[in-house]
Protein backbone atom coordinates (compact mmCIF):
# COMPACT_ATOMS: atom_id res chain seq x y z
CA UNK A 1 0.00 0.00 0.00
CA UNK A 2 1.06 3.59 -0.42
CA UNK A 3 2.02 4.46 3.13
CA UNK A 4 2.00 7.90 4.66
CA UNK A 5 5.36 9.15 5.83
CA UNK A 6 5.38 9.89 9.59
CA UNK A 7 5.78 13.59 8.87
CA UNK A 8 2.51 13.68 6.89
CA UNK A 9 0.55 11.07 8.82
CA UNK A 10 0.74 12.84 12.15
CA UNK A 11 -0.72 16.20 11.01
CA UNK A 12 -3.46 14.38 9.10
CA UNK A 13 -4.54 12.54 12.20
CA UNK A 14 -4.13 15.48 14.58
CA UNK A 15 -6.44 17.78 12.58
CA UNK A 16 -9.10 15.13 11.96
CA UNK A 17 -11.10 16.13 15.03
CA UNK A 18 -11.10 19.76 13.88
CA UNK A 19 -12.23 18.80 10.38
CA UNK A 20 -15.05 16.71 11.83
CA UNK A 21 -16.40 19.38 14.18
CA UNK A 22 -19.18 20.41 11.74
CA UNK A 23 -20.49 16.85 12.02
CA UNK A 24 -21.53 17.52 15.61
CA UNK A 25 -24.74 18.96 14.19
CA UNK A 26 -24.67 16.95 10.94
CA UNK A 27 -24.70 13.45 12.40
CA UNK A 28 -27.51 11.25 11.12
CA UNK A 29 -28.50 10.64 14.74
CA UNK A 30 -28.49 14.34 15.70
CA UNK A 31 -31.78 16.00 16.58
CA UNK A 32 -31.33 18.54 13.80
CA UNK A 33 -31.39 15.84 11.14
CA UNK A 34 -34.74 14.46 10.01
CA UNK A 35 -35.62 11.27 11.83
CA UNK A 36 -37.63 8.57 10.03
CA UNK A 37 -40.79 9.79 11.73
CA UNK A 38 -40.09 13.44 11.08
CA UNK A 39 -39.12 12.73 7.49
CA UNK A 40 -42.52 11.24 6.83
CA UNK A 41 -44.12 14.51 7.90
CA UNK A 42 -41.85 16.73 5.82
CA UNK A 43 -43.01 18.40 2.59
CA UNK A 44 -43.05 16.49 -0.68
CA UNK A 45 -39.55 17.75 -1.48
CA UNK A 46 -38.11 15.65 1.35
CA UNK A 47 -35.83 12.91 0.00
CA UNK A 48 -37.86 10.30 1.86
CA UNK A 49 -41.15 11.40 0.36
CA UNK A 50 -40.18 12.88 -2.96
CA UNK A 51 -42.12 11.61 -5.93
CA UNK A 52 -40.58 9.16 -8.32
CA UNK A 53 -38.10 10.66 -10.75
CA UNK A 54 -39.28 12.32 -13.92
CA UNK A 55 -37.72 14.24 -16.75
CA UNK A 56 -39.54 17.38 -15.59
CA UNK A 57 -37.57 17.61 -12.34
CA UNK A 58 -36.24 21.14 -11.78
CA UNK A 59 -32.57 21.73 -12.48
CA UNK A 60 -30.30 22.34 -9.53
CA UNK A 61 -26.78 23.68 -9.23
CA UNK A 62 -24.12 21.01 -8.96
CA UNK A 63 -22.79 21.84 -5.53
CA UNK A 64 -26.32 22.05 -4.10
CA UNK A 65 -26.97 18.54 -5.46
CA UNK A 66 -23.67 17.15 -4.18
CA UNK A 67 -24.22 18.65 -0.73
CA UNK A 68 -27.64 16.91 -0.67
CA UNK A 69 -29.46 20.03 0.50
CA UNK A 70 -32.73 19.37 -1.33
CA UNK A 71 -35.60 19.16 1.17
CA UNK A 72 -33.34 19.41 4.23
CA UNK A 73 -34.03 21.75 7.14
CA UNK A 74 -32.50 25.17 6.29
CA UNK A 75 -30.74 25.20 9.66
CA UNK A 76 -28.55 22.37 8.36
CA UNK A 77 -27.92 24.09 5.00
CA UNK A 78 -25.70 26.93 6.16
CA UNK A 79 -23.82 28.62 3.30
CA UNK A 80 -21.82 31.78 2.74
CA UNK A 81 -23.10 34.89 0.94
CA UNK A 82 -20.83 34.26 -2.04
CA UNK A 83 -22.31 30.81 -2.64
CA UNK A 84 -25.88 32.03 -2.25
CA UNK A 85 -25.43 34.26 -5.29
CA UNK A 86 -24.71 31.17 -7.41
CA UNK A 87 -27.82 29.22 -6.39
CA UNK A 88 -30.91 28.68 -8.52
CA UNK A 89 -34.08 30.51 -7.44
CA UNK A 90 -35.65 27.32 -6.09
CA UNK A 91 -32.61 26.63 -3.92
CA UNK A 92 -32.24 29.96 -2.15
CA UNK A 93 -35.22 29.36 0.13
CA UNK A 94 -33.73 26.07 1.29
CA UNK A 95 -30.48 27.45 2.71
CA UNK A 96 -29.49 29.43 5.79
CA UNK A 97 -27.17 32.36 5.20
CA UNK A 98 -26.56 32.95 8.94
CA UNK A 99 -23.21 31.16 8.97
CA UNK A 100 -21.47 30.95 12.38
CA UNK A 101 -17.86 32.09 12.33
CA UNK A 102 -16.61 28.67 13.40
CA UNK A 103 -18.62 26.74 10.79
CA UNK A 104 -17.50 26.40 7.16
CA UNK A 105 -19.81 26.85 4.20
CA UNK A 106 -20.94 23.45 2.98
CA UNK A 107 -21.03 24.55 -0.64
CA UNK A 108 -17.47 25.89 -0.44
CA UNK A 109 -16.37 22.57 1.04
CA UNK A 110 -17.96 20.67 -1.84
CA UNK A 111 -16.40 22.99 -4.42
CA UNK A 112 -12.96 22.32 -2.90
CA UNK A 113 -13.64 18.55 -2.76
CA UNK A 114 -13.03 18.54 0.99
CA UNK A 115 -13.92 14.99 2.07
CA UNK A 116 -15.75 15.98 5.27
CA UNK A 117 -18.40 17.72 3.14
CA UNK A 118 -19.64 14.32 1.93
CA UNK A 119 -19.98 12.55 5.29
CA UNK A 120 -23.48 13.69 6.21
CA UNK A 121 -24.89 13.34 2.65
CA UNK A 122 -23.61 9.77 2.52
CA UNK A 123 -25.08 8.89 5.93
CA UNK A 124 -28.44 10.35 4.92
CA UNK A 125 -28.32 8.44 1.65
CA UNK A 126 -27.71 5.13 3.45
CA UNK A 127 -30.54 5.72 5.88
CA UNK A 128 -33.16 6.92 3.41
CA UNK A 129 -32.57 4.39 0.62
CA UNK A 130 -32.49 0.96 2.26
CA UNK A 131 -33.26 -1.23 -0.76
CA UNK A 132 -31.79 -1.43 -4.25
CA UNK A 133 -35.05 -0.05 -5.68
CA UNK A 134 -34.98 3.02 -3.44
CA UNK A 135 -31.33 3.53 -4.34
CA UNK A 136 -31.98 3.60 -8.08
CA UNK A 137 -34.93 5.94 -7.61
CA UNK A 138 -32.69 8.28 -5.57
CA UNK A 139 -30.02 8.28 -8.27
CA UNK A 140 -32.62 9.03 -10.94
CA UNK A 141 -33.76 12.11 -9.04
CA UNK A 142 -30.20 13.32 -8.59
CA UNK A 143 -29.44 12.85 -12.28
CA UNK A 144 -32.62 14.61 -13.35
CA UNK A 145 -31.82 17.57 -11.11
CA UNK A 146 -28.36 17.69 -12.67
CA UNK A 147 -29.79 17.93 -16.19
CA UNK A 148 -29.36 14.30 -17.27
CA UNK A 149 -32.07 12.95 -19.59
CA UNK A 150 -33.62 9.50 -19.52
CA UNK A 151 -33.11 7.26 -22.55
CA UNK A 152 -35.90 4.65 -22.39
CA UNK A 153 -34.57 1.27 -23.48
CA UNK A 154 -37.64 0.69 -25.67
CA UNK A 155 -37.17 3.88 -27.65
CA UNK A 156 -34.83 4.63 -30.51
CA UNK A 157 -31.85 6.74 -29.44
CA UNK A 158 -31.29 8.15 -32.91
CA UNK A 159 -31.07 11.97 -32.84
CA UNK A 160 -31.23 11.88 -29.01
CA UNK A 161 -27.58 11.33 -28.03
CA UNK A 162 -25.34 14.26 -28.93
CA UNK A 163 -21.94 15.64 -27.95
CA UNK A 164 -22.30 17.60 -24.71
CA UNK A 165 -25.37 15.60 -23.67
CA UNK A 166 -25.98 13.84 -20.36
CA UNK A 167 -28.13 10.71 -20.10
CA UNK A 168 -29.22 7.77 -17.97
CA UNK A 169 -30.77 4.35 -18.60
CA UNK A 170 -32.24 1.93 -16.06
CA UNK A 171 -33.09 -1.74 -16.10
CA UNK A 172 -35.50 -3.57 -13.80
CA UNK A 173 -35.63 -0.59 -11.47
CA UNK A 174 -32.54 -2.00 -9.77
CA UNK A 175 -29.64 -1.17 -12.11
CA UNK A 176 -28.65 2.09 -13.76
CA UNK A 177 -26.12 3.40 -16.30
CA UNK A 178 -25.48 7.14 -16.56
CA UNK A 179 -23.14 8.80 -19.05
CA UNK A 180 -22.03 12.19 -20.31
CA UNK A 181 -20.69 12.77 -23.82
CA UNK A 182 -17.82 15.25 -24.20
CA UNK A 183 -18.55 18.39 -26.19
CA UNK A 184 -15.69 17.60 -28.57
CA UNK A 185 -16.53 13.94 -29.06
CA UNK A 186 -15.20 12.43 -32.30
CA UNK A 187 -15.92 9.04 -33.81
CA UNK A 188 -13.77 6.36 -32.19
CA UNK A 189 -13.11 8.25 -28.96
CA UNK A 190 -13.14 6.12 -25.85
CA UNK A 191 -14.97 6.04 -22.53
CA UNK A 192 -13.89 6.41 -18.91
CA UNK A 193 -16.11 3.92 -17.09
CA UNK A 194 -16.72 3.23 -13.40
CA UNK A 195 -18.68 0.09 -12.54
CA UNK A 196 -20.07 -0.78 -9.12
CA UNK A 197 -22.95 -2.58 -7.45
CA UNK A 198 -25.78 -1.35 -5.25
CA UNK A 199 -27.27 -4.60 -3.95
CA UNK A 200 -26.50 -5.66 -0.39
CA UNK A 201 -26.84 -8.77 1.75
CA UNK A 202 -30.40 -9.00 2.99
CA UNK A 203 -33.35 -11.27 3.81
CA UNK A 204 -36.19 -11.31 1.30
CA UNK A 205 -39.76 -12.41 1.80
CA UNK A 206 -40.59 -15.81 0.32
CA UNK A 207 -43.29 -16.17 -2.38
CA UNK A 208 -45.50 -17.57 0.39
CA UNK A 209 -44.35 -15.74 3.50
CA UNK A 210 -47.17 -16.77 5.84
CA UNK A 211 -45.93 -19.05 8.63
CA UNK A 212 -47.98 -21.02 11.18
CA UNK A 213 -48.17 -19.27 14.53
CA UNK A 214 -45.97 -20.79 17.24
CA UNK A 215 -46.16 -20.17 21.00
CA UNK A 216 -48.42 -17.20 20.33
CA UNK A 217 -46.05 -15.46 17.89
CA UNK A 218 -46.65 -14.40 14.31
CA UNK A 219 -43.63 -15.19 12.16
CA UNK A 220 -42.52 -14.30 8.64
CA UNK A 221 -41.08 -16.56 5.98
CA UNK A 222 -37.86 -15.04 4.60
CA UNK A 223 -34.92 -16.34 2.59
CA UNK A 224 -31.32 -15.10 2.70
CA UNK A 225 -30.07 -13.06 -0.24
CA UNK A 226 -26.35 -13.81 -0.60
CA UNK A 227 -25.03 -14.01 2.98
CA UNK A 228 -28.03 -12.48 4.72
CA UNK A 229 -29.42 -14.01 7.92
CA UNK A 230 -25.90 -14.61 9.21
CA UNK A 231 -25.22 -14.34 12.93
CA UNK A 232 -24.98 -10.53 12.83
CA UNK A 233 -28.73 -10.43 12.06
CA UNK A 234 -29.79 -11.90 15.39
CA UNK A 235 -31.46 -9.49 17.85
CA UNK A 236 -31.39 -6.59 15.38
CA UNK A 237 -34.38 -4.27 14.96
CA UNK A 238 -35.50 -4.94 11.39
CA UNK A 239 -37.59 -2.70 9.13
CA UNK A 240 -39.24 -3.78 5.89
CA UNK A 241 -39.26 -2.19 2.44
CA UNK A 242 -38.99 -2.76 -1.29
CA UNK A 243 -41.27 -2.56 -4.31
CA UNK A 244 -44.89 -3.57 -4.75
CA UNK A 245 -46.53 -4.48 -8.06
CA UNK A 246 -49.98 -2.88 -8.22
CA UNK A 247 -52.68 -3.03 -10.90
CA UNK A 248 -54.99 -0.05 -11.23
CA UNK A 249 -58.45 -1.43 -11.87
CA UNK A 250 -59.66 1.87 -13.31
CA UNK A 251 -56.97 2.15 -15.99
CA UNK A 252 -55.96 -1.49 -16.32
CA UNK A 253 -52.30 -0.44 -16.00
CA UNK A 254 -49.76 -2.24 -13.84
CA UNK A 255 -46.88 -0.44 -12.14
CA UNK A 256 -44.28 -0.81 -9.41
CA UNK A 257 -44.44 1.36 -6.31
CA UNK A 258 -41.82 1.81 -3.60
CA UNK A 259 -42.57 1.32 0.06
CA UNK A 260 -40.65 1.35 3.31
CA UNK A 261 -41.92 1.04 6.86
CA UNK A 262 -39.68 3.17 9.04
CA UNK A 263 -40.26 1.48 12.36
CA UNK A 264 -38.93 -2.02 13.19
CA UNK A 265 -41.45 -4.74 12.37
CA UNK A 266 -39.34 -7.86 12.78
CA UNK A 267 -36.86 -9.47 15.14
CA UNK A 268 -34.86 -12.71 15.10
CA UNK A 269 -34.41 -13.57 18.79
CA UNK A 270 -31.41 -15.45 20.13
CA UNK A 271 -31.66 -18.34 22.56
CA UNK A 272 -30.44 -17.52 26.07
CA UNK A 273 -27.18 -19.22 27.11
CA UNK A 274 -28.96 -20.77 30.10
CA UNK A 275 -30.25 -23.50 27.80
CA UNK A 276 -26.71 -24.77 27.34
CA UNK A 277 -26.67 -24.38 23.54
CA UNK A 278 -23.98 -22.38 21.74
CA UNK A 279 -25.91 -19.61 19.99
CA UNK A 280 -23.50 -18.82 17.18
CA UNK A 281 -22.71 -22.26 15.85
CA UNK A 282 -24.45 -24.11 13.04
CA UNK A 283 -27.86 -22.52 13.42
CA UNK A 284 -30.48 -23.60 10.90
CA UNK A 285 -31.53 -20.59 8.78
CA UNK A 286 -34.80 -22.25 7.78
CA UNK A 287 -36.09 -23.18 11.24
CA UNK A 288 -34.11 -21.09 13.75
CA UNK A 289 -33.67 -17.74 11.96
CA UNK A 290 -37.37 -17.04 11.43
CA UNK A 291 -38.30 -13.41 12.21
CA UNK A 292 -41.02 -12.61 14.74
CA UNK A 293 -43.36 -9.87 13.51
CA UNK A 294 -46.05 -9.75 16.19
CA UNK A 295 -48.20 -11.58 18.68
CA UNK A 296 -51.09 -13.80 17.79
CA UNK A 297 -54.51 -12.26 18.35
CA UNK A 298 -57.34 -14.76 18.56
CA UNK A 299 -59.99 -12.38 17.22
CA UNK A 300 -58.05 -10.96 14.29
CA UNK A 301 -56.45 -14.26 13.31
CA UNK A 302 -59.80 -16.04 13.29
CA UNK A 303 -61.19 -13.27 11.09
CA UNK A 304 -58.18 -13.54 8.74
CA UNK A 305 -58.65 -17.28 8.38
CA UNK A 306 -62.35 -16.91 7.64
CA UNK A 307 -62.11 -14.00 5.20
CA UNK A 308 -59.24 -14.05 2.67
CA UNK A 309 -58.07 -10.62 1.52
CA UNK A 310 -58.49 -11.46 -2.15
CA UNK A 311 -60.29 -13.84 -4.51
CA UNK A 312 -59.11 -17.45 -4.81
CA UNK A 313 -55.52 -17.59 -6.06
CA UNK A 314 -54.77 -13.94 -5.22
CA UNK A 315 -51.21 -13.18 -4.19
CA UNK A 316 -52.27 -11.42 -1.00
CA UNK A 317 -53.82 -14.64 0.28
CA UNK A 318 -50.30 -16.13 0.55
CA UNK A 319 -49.00 -13.32 2.76
CA UNK A 320 -49.64 -12.49 6.43
CA UNK A 321 -52.92 -10.50 6.38
CA UNK A 322 -51.73 -7.94 8.91
CA UNK A 323 -48.62 -7.29 6.83
CA UNK A 324 -50.72 -6.88 3.67
CA UNK A 325 -52.91 -4.33 5.43
CA UNK A 326 -49.84 -2.43 6.66
CA UNK A 327 -48.21 -2.26 3.22
CA UNK A 328 -51.46 -1.22 1.53
CA UNK A 329 -51.99 1.47 4.15
CA UNK A 330 -48.48 2.81 3.51
CA UNK A 331 -49.22 2.97 -0.23
CA UNK A 332 -52.79 4.26 0.08
CA UNK A 333 -54.13 1.13 -1.65
CA UNK A 334 -57.68 0.18 -0.66
CA UNK A 335 -58.24 -2.89 -2.81
CA UNK A 336 -55.92 -5.55 -1.40
CA UNK A 337 -56.38 -7.75 -4.47
CA UNK A 338 -54.81 -5.04 -6.66
CA UNK A 339 -51.44 -6.00 -5.13
CA UNK A 340 -50.22 -8.57 -7.65
CA UNK A 341 -46.85 -9.29 -6.04
CA UNK A 342 -43.99 -7.68 -4.17
CA UNK A 343 -40.27 -7.81 -3.57
CA UNK A 344 -39.89 -6.88 0.07
CA UNK A 345 -36.88 -7.33 2.30
CA UNK A 346 -35.78 -6.77 5.88
CA UNK A 347 -33.06 -4.29 6.80
CA UNK A 348 -31.42 -2.91 9.91
CA UNK A 349 -33.35 0.05 11.28
CA UNK A 350 -30.48 1.77 13.09
CA UNK A 351 -29.43 4.91 11.20
CA UNK A 352 -26.04 5.34 9.63
CA UNK A 353 -24.06 7.71 11.82
CA UNK A 354 -20.59 8.88 12.73
CA UNK A 355 -18.86 7.36 15.73
CA UNK A 356 -15.49 7.41 17.48
CA UNK A 357 -13.99 9.95 19.85
CA UNK A 358 -13.48 12.42 17.01
CA UNK A 359 -16.34 11.06 14.89
CA UNK A 360 -13.76 9.59 12.56
CA UNK A 361 -15.87 6.56 11.59
CA UNK A 362 -19.15 5.94 9.79
CA UNK A 363 -21.12 2.94 10.97
CA UNK A 364 -24.19 1.73 9.13
CA UNK A 365 -25.97 -0.97 7.23
CA UNK A 366 -25.62 -1.69 3.50
CA UNK A 367 -22.23 0.01 3.22
CA UNK A 368 -21.16 -2.78 0.81
CA UNK A 369 -21.28 -1.41 -1.79
CA UNK A 370 -23.04 1.87 -1.64
CA UNK A 371 -19.73 3.14 -0.28
CA UNK A 372 -18.24 3.14 -3.81
CA UNK A 373 -21.39 3.53 -5.93
CA UNK A 374 -22.63 6.72 -4.24
CA UNK A 375 -19.40 8.75 -4.64
CA UNK A 376 -18.96 7.37 -8.17
CA UNK A 377 -22.37 8.68 -9.28
CA UNK A 378 -21.79 11.98 -7.49
CA UNK A 379 -18.40 12.24 -9.22
CA UNK A 380 -20.07 11.83 -12.63
CA UNK A 381 -22.52 14.62 -11.82
CA UNK A 382 -19.61 16.84 -10.75
CA UNK A 383 -17.45 15.92 -13.75
CA UNK A 384 -20.10 16.22 -16.47
CA UNK A 385 -19.76 19.50 -18.37
CA UNK A 386 -22.48 22.15 -18.13
CA UNK A 387 -22.89 25.17 -20.38
CA UNK A 388 -22.42 27.38 -17.31
CA UNK A 389 -19.18 25.73 -16.16
CA UNK A 390 -16.48 28.36 -16.45
CA UNK A 391 -13.68 25.80 -16.52
CA UNK A 392 -15.07 24.32 -19.73
CA UNK A 393 -15.08 27.63 -21.57
CA UNK A 394 -11.32 27.69 -21.87
CA UNK A 395 -9.79 26.18 -25.00
CA UNK A 396 -7.20 24.25 -23.00
CA UNK A 397 -9.94 22.42 -21.12
CA UNK A 398 -12.22 21.98 -24.12
CA UNK A 399 -9.44 20.14 -25.96
CA UNK A 400 -9.73 17.40 -23.32
CA UNK A 401 -13.49 17.05 -23.42
CA UNK A 402 -13.90 14.52 -26.19
CA UNK A 403 -14.46 11.22 -24.38
CA UNK A 404 -17.54 9.65 -22.81
CA UNK A 405 -17.81 9.42 -19.03
CA UNK A 406 -19.85 6.49 -17.71
CA UNK A 407 -20.97 5.19 -14.31
CA UNK A 408 -22.75 1.82 -14.26
CA UNK A 409 -24.37 0.57 -11.05
CA UNK A 410 -25.59 -3.03 -10.97
CA UNK A 411 -27.88 -5.28 -9.00
CA UNK A 412 -27.17 -8.94 -8.09
CA UNK A 413 -23.38 -8.69 -7.68
CA UNK A 414 -23.58 -10.47 -4.33
CA UNK A 415 -25.12 -13.54 -6.00
CA UNK A 416 -22.93 -13.73 -9.09
CA UNK A 417 -24.18 -10.93 -11.39
CA UNK A 418 -25.86 -13.40 -13.74
CA UNK A 419 -29.37 -11.94 -13.97
CA UNK A 420 -30.39 -9.46 -16.67
CA UNK A 421 -29.74 -6.51 -14.36
CA UNK A 422 -26.35 -7.87 -13.28
CA UNK A 423 -22.88 -6.94 -14.50
CA UNK A 424 -22.57 -10.16 -16.51
CA UNK A 425 -25.61 -9.22 -18.58
CA UNK A 426 -25.41 -7.15 -21.75
CA UNK A 427 -26.55 -3.98 -19.96
CA UNK A 428 -23.36 -1.89 -19.93
CA UNK A 429 -21.94 -3.06 -23.30
CA UNK A 430 -25.33 -2.50 -24.91
CA UNK A 431 -25.62 1.05 -23.54
CA UNK A 432 -22.13 1.89 -24.81
CA UNK A 433 -22.85 0.38 -28.21
CA UNK A 434 -26.21 2.14 -28.59
CA UNK A 435 -24.67 5.45 -27.54
CA UNK A 436 -21.83 5.09 -30.07
CA UNK A 437 -24.34 4.10 -32.75
CA UNK A 438 -26.53 7.14 -32.02
CA UNK A 439 -23.50 9.45 -32.09
CA UNK A 440 -22.23 7.98 -35.39
CA UNK A 441 -25.24 6.79 -37.43
CA UNK A 442 -23.41 6.82 -40.76
CA UNK A 443 -20.18 5.09 -39.70
CA UNK A 444 -21.22 2.72 -36.92
CA UNK A 445 -19.91 -0.82 -37.12
CA UNK A 446 -17.54 -3.34 -35.51
CA UNK A 447 -14.53 -1.27 -36.46
CA UNK A 448 -15.79 1.87 -34.76
CA UNK A 449 -16.90 -0.06 -31.70
CA UNK A 450 -13.50 -1.74 -31.52
CA UNK A 451 -11.79 1.65 -31.63
CA UNK A 452 -14.02 2.90 -28.83
CA UNK A 453 -13.24 -0.02 -26.52
CA UNK A 454 -9.52 0.14 -27.33
CA UNK A 455 -9.45 3.73 -26.10
CA UNK A 456 -11.54 3.04 -23.01
CA UNK A 457 -10.85 2.09 -19.40
CA UNK A 458 -13.00 0.43 -16.74
CA UNK A 459 -12.55 1.16 -13.06
CA UNK A 460 -14.27 -1.67 -11.19
CA UNK A 461 -15.13 -0.05 -7.86
CA UNK A 462 -16.02 -2.26 -4.91
CA UNK A 463 -15.30 -2.13 -1.19
CA UNK A 464 -12.21 -3.86 0.12
CA UNK A 465 -10.95 -4.96 3.54
CA UNK A 466 -9.60 -2.39 5.96
CA UNK A 467 -7.00 -3.69 8.39
CA UNK A 468 -8.65 -5.13 11.49
CA UNK A 469 -6.35 -4.49 14.48
CA UNK A 470 -7.56 -7.63 16.28
CA UNK A 471 -6.82 -9.95 13.35
CA UNK A 472 -3.74 -8.55 11.62
CA UNK A 473 -2.32 -12.06 11.31
CA UNK A 474 -4.98 -12.66 8.63
CA UNK A 475 -3.56 -9.91 6.38
CA UNK A 476 -0.68 -9.95 3.96
CA UNK A 477 2.20 -7.78 5.14
CA UNK A 478 2.32 -4.43 3.33
CA UNK A 479 -1.28 -4.86 2.19
CA UNK A 480 -3.25 -3.52 5.15
CA UNK A 481 -5.54 -0.67 4.00
CA UNK A 482 -6.34 2.10 6.49
CA UNK A 483 -9.48 4.16 6.88
CA UNK A 484 -9.54 7.88 6.00
CA UNK A 485 -6.46 7.56 3.77
CA UNK A 486 -7.66 6.85 0.24
CA UNK A 487 -8.85 4.36 -2.36
CA UNK A 488 -7.23 0.92 -2.38
CA UNK A 489 -6.01 -0.76 -5.60
CA UNK A 490 -6.79 -4.47 -5.37
CA UNK A 491 -4.87 -7.30 -7.03
CA UNK A 492 -5.23 -11.05 -7.30
CA UNK A 493 -2.85 -13.47 -9.02
CA UNK A 494 -5.69 -15.81 -10.04
CA UNK A 495 -7.82 -13.32 -11.92
CA UNK A 496 -10.47 -12.63 -9.28
CA UNK A 497 -9.54 -8.99 -9.85
CA UNK A 498 -8.87 -7.41 -13.24
CA UNK A 499 -5.90 -5.31 -12.10
CA UNK A 500 -2.50 -5.61 -13.78
CA UNK A 501 0.69 -3.52 -13.92
CA UNK A 502 -0.57 -1.23 -16.68
CA UNK A 503 -3.94 -0.53 -15.08
CA UNK A 504 -2.30 0.03 -11.69
CA UNK A 505 -0.01 2.64 -13.22
CA UNK A 506 -3.06 4.31 -14.81
CA UNK A 507 -4.93 4.55 -11.51
CA UNK A 508 -1.89 5.90 -9.70
CA UNK A 509 -1.50 8.54 -12.40
CA UNK A 510 -5.17 9.50 -11.94
CA UNK A 511 -4.57 9.82 -8.19
CA UNK A 512 -1.47 11.94 -8.81
CA UNK A 513 -3.34 14.34 -11.07
CA UNK A 514 -6.11 14.97 -8.53
CA UNK A 515 -3.97 14.91 -5.39
CA UNK A 516 -5.39 11.66 -3.99
CA UNK A 517 -3.62 8.88 -2.11
CA UNK A 518 -3.84 5.19 -3.02
CA UNK A 519 -3.24 1.99 -1.06
CA UNK A 520 -2.70 -1.65 -2.01
CA UNK A 521 -4.49 -4.85 -1.05
CA UNK A 522 -4.08 -8.52 -1.92
CA UNK A 523 -5.27 -11.53 0.04
CA UNK A 524 -2.86 -14.00 1.67
CA UNK A 525 -2.04 -17.22 -0.19
CA UNK A 526 -3.82 -19.25 2.48
CA UNK A 527 -7.08 -17.24 2.23
CA UNK A 528 -9.85 -17.21 -0.35
CA UNK A 529 -10.22 -14.07 -2.45
CA UNK A 530 -13.59 -12.55 -3.16
CA UNK A 531 -14.61 -11.56 -6.67
CA UNK A 532 -15.78 -8.39 -8.38
CA UNK A 533 -17.55 -7.35 -11.57
CA UNK A 534 -14.23 -6.24 -13.09
CA UNK A 535 -13.06 -9.49 -14.77
CA UNK A 536 -16.39 -10.23 -16.46
CA UNK A 537 -16.99 -6.70 -17.74
CA UNK A 538 -13.42 -6.15 -18.95
CA UNK A 539 -13.45 -9.49 -20.80
CA UNK A 540 -16.82 -8.75 -22.45
CA UNK A 541 -15.68 -5.38 -23.77
CA UNK A 542 -11.94 -6.00 -24.08
CA UNK A 543 -11.10 -2.77 -22.24
CA UNK A 544 -8.19 -2.07 -19.96
CA UNK A 545 -9.41 -2.29 -16.40
CA UNK A 546 -8.48 -2.27 -12.72
CA UNK A 547 -10.17 -3.03 -9.41
CA UNK A 548 -10.07 -0.38 -6.72
CA UNK A 549 -12.33 0.46 -3.82
CA UNK A 550 -12.77 2.05 -0.44
CA UNK A 551 -11.80 0.00 2.63
CA UNK A 552 -14.29 -1.00 5.31
CA UNK A 553 -14.39 -3.12 8.46
CA UNK A 554 -16.88 -5.95 9.10
CA UNK A 555 -17.62 -6.82 5.47
CA UNK A 556 -20.83 -8.86 5.10
CA UNK A 557 -22.04 -7.90 8.57
CA UNK A 558 -25.49 -6.32 8.91
CA UNK A 559 -23.57 -3.21 10.06
CA UNK A 560 -20.14 -2.25 8.75
CA UNK A 561 -17.69 0.56 9.43
CA UNK A 562 -15.69 2.88 7.21
CA UNK A 563 -13.89 6.16 7.68
CA UNK A 564 -15.89 9.37 8.01
CA UNK A 565 -13.75 10.92 5.27
CA UNK A 566 -13.78 7.88 2.97
CA UNK A 567 -16.93 8.73 0.94
CA UNK A 568 -15.38 12.12 0.18
CA UNK A 569 -11.98 10.63 -0.58
CA UNK A 570 -13.70 8.23 -2.97
CA UNK A 571 -15.52 11.11 -4.63
CA UNK A 572 -12.25 12.97 -5.13
CA UNK A 573 -10.52 9.95 -6.69
CA UNK A 574 -13.44 8.96 -8.95
CA UNK A 575 -13.87 12.53 -10.15
CA UNK A 576 -10.14 12.75 -10.82
CA UNK A 577 -10.30 9.59 -12.92
CA UNK A 578 -13.28 10.81 -14.95
CA UNK A 579 -11.76 14.27 -15.42
CA UNK A 580 -8.34 13.04 -16.49
CA UNK A 581 -8.77 9.74 -18.35
CA UNK A 582 -8.49 11.39 -21.77
CA UNK A 583 -5.26 13.10 -20.73
CA UNK A 584 -3.83 9.89 -19.21
CA UNK A 585 -4.72 7.88 -22.31
CA UNK A 586 -2.86 10.40 -24.43
CA UNK A 587 0.29 9.95 -22.33
CA UNK A 588 0.68 6.26 -23.26
CA UNK A 589 2.46 4.88 -26.30
CA UNK A 590 0.09 2.60 -28.20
Amino acid sequence: MTRRAPSTASPFESVLSLRQQPLSDMSASDASSPTPTAAAAMPATSPSSAPSSSSSSPSRTKNFILADMEGRAPRDNRVCARCITKLAPGEIGQVNWHLPEDQPCRLCQVARCEPEAFTKPFCDFLQENPTVFHTVDYFKRKLNHAGFQELPARDSWADKVRPGGKYWVSRNGSSLVAFAVGRDYKAGNGAAMIGGHIDALTARLKPVSTRPSKAGYLQLGVAPYAGGLNQTWWDRDLCIGGRVVVRDAATGKTSSRLVRVDWPVAKIPTLAPHFGVGMFGQNNKETQAVPVIGLESAASDASDAAEPLGPPGAFVNSQPPRLVRLICKQLGVRDYASVLNWELELYDSQPAQTCGIDREFITGGRIDDKLCSWPALMALIASAADASDDDHHHAADRSRDGYIKVVALFDDEEIGSLLRQGAKSNFLPLVVERAVEALNPSSYGPGLLGQTYARSFLLSADVTHAGNPNFLESYLGGHVPRLNVGVTICGDSNGHMTTDAVSTAILRRAAELCGAATQDFQIRNDSRSGGTIGPSLSSMMGVRAADAGIPQLSMHSIRATTGALDPGLGFKFFKGFLDNWEKIDGEWEH
